[in-house]
């Protein structure tokens, strides 16, 4: 397993897990996740434009996105096998101190770190034509039932 270390840009820590997709006699998948690595990052809550409304019989905006950066392509697992986004999920962000920053407080996974699916992911290339980092946005998975 690879873990990268932390800087000024890239604080936090982030572990990425990679499926083993097994298909059963008719036709149902099964995916294994396995931990891939932990990367260093950088994720925060996006601009009010990304919130979504939950509306029961009052407002209440809830965050279910995070936007940042990483070092290295998720898409691309420490084995150097390329994968699809919808192959990845991400969980245990952690800061510097290796403190959970998001966690989930009831269901399947109550005092657990939240699953995270990845939306978006694009290479930022600098004015040298090198890739700089990733940009990255994360979108809370809707089953936190998932083993990892």
């Amino acid at each position: 397993m690879i873990c990268e270390s932390t800087d000024f840009l890239y604080p936090m820590l982030v572990d990425v897990y990679h499926p083993i997709v097994e298909q059963g006699t008719y036709g149902n998948v099964k995916k294994t996740w396995v931990l891939d690595r932990t990367i260093a990052c950088s994720f925060t809550a996006p601009a009010t434009a990304l919130k979504e409304e939950v509306t029961p019989n009052v407002n209440i905006t809830q965050q279910k996105a995070l936007s940042g950066r990483t070092k290295s392509d998720l898409r691309i697992s420490s084995q150097d096998a390329g994968n699809a986004m919808t192959n990845i999920i991400l969980t245990n962000i952690r800061d510097a101190n290796c403190n959970e920053i998001y966690t989930e407080t009831s269901g399947a996974r109550a005092n657990k770190s939240t699953i995270f699916e990845v939306a978006a992911s694009e290479p930022f290339v600098g004015p040298f034509g090198t890739i700089e980092f990733y940009r990255v946005t994360l979108r809370r998975s809707e089953n936190q039932a998932v083993d990892v």
